[in-house]
């Protein structure tokens, strides 16, 4: 299971980009976008993100 990114909430504020340890989101396209092959399902990224644009699949 890995984090998905709504990219109609996602603000492009990069926050979920920075609190990733391991380094799984890129921002593409002004829209952050999550490796689900380096993703560690840490939920790191769900509690940075201030317009809750992200969720486990």
């Amino acid at each position: 299971m890995a984090a998905i990114v709504d990219p109609e909430k996602c603000t492009g504020c990069e926050t979920c980009v920075e609190s990733c340890p391991l380094d799984a989101i890129a921002m593409k396209d002004g829209v952050a976008v999550v490796d689900p092959d380096t993703c560690g399902d840490c939920g790191a990224c769900i509690d940075a993100c201030p317009v809750q644009a992200i969720s486990l699949e």
